[in-house]
């Protein structure tokens, strides 16, 4: 992705390039935006997908109001080099109006880890005010290690009793905390999923 900028003929679009954005798991069409270069070079460094907004004349990154943000996943360039596929995953919302798309379609995304992963990185950096995996990464890596010790010892107390939705529930909790401390450290569960899948070869 580093090298988009170079494919593109900004020239041809006076400097701002239509961008297409598609869920990259439903392939649903959730907007159109506009990116000049500065916005592009933001996108990929932050991998928070962000435009230039042509009426207040300045970069806005999605969701950096909302906390609904565009994880960036791809970007395509098209044939004529003047126009943009940007691939993401929404972390919530796309319109401001609060539906799934800006065409008012709904983007049946389904809920799995790998999304839970996106919502976790686009919240860490939120007011800690309003956000509880924010307030955890305000506190450090030891504080975050702390609770999924906490809740790890939470659900072993729970496993031995026969409160199968209490069981399960800290199981949620401590599988929530374990992806908090997984990006912390740099990590994802692709990370893990590939460790298992070597050992799984011997």
């Amino acid at each position: 992705m580093n090298n988009i900028i170079e494919q593109l003929d900004f020239d041809k679009v006076n400097g701002l390039v239509p961008c297409i954005i598609q869920d990259v798991d439903s392939n649903k069409v959730l907007m159109l935006g506009y990116m000049n270069q500065a916005a592009i070079e933001k996108t990929v460094s932050s991998k928070k997908v962000t435009f230039f907004s042509r009426t207040k004349k300045r970069l806005w990154t999605k969701g950096e109001t909302s906390g609904n943000y565009l994880i960036l996943k791809d970007i395509l360039v098209d044939c004529d080099r003047d126009s943009l596929l940007v691939k993401v995953s929404p972390t919530g919302p796309v319109c401001h109006k609060g539906t799934d798309t800006c065409f008012n379609e709904t983007n049946n995304k389904p809920f799995d880890l790998a999304y839970l992963e996106n919502v976790i990185e686009s919240r860490k950096s939120m007011d800690s005010n309003v956000s509880y995996v924010a307030s955890l990464f305000d506190k450090g890596i030891n504080k975050i290690a702390q609770k999924v010790g906490e809740e790890a010892v939470e659900m072993v107390i729970e496993s031995k009793d026969n409160n199968d939705d209490l069981f399960l529930n800290e199981g949620a909790d401590l599988l929530f905390h374990y992806l908090i401390l997984l990006n912390a450290k740099g990590f994802n569960l692709t990370d893990i999923n590939n460790i298992l899948k070597e050992r799984h070869k011997k």
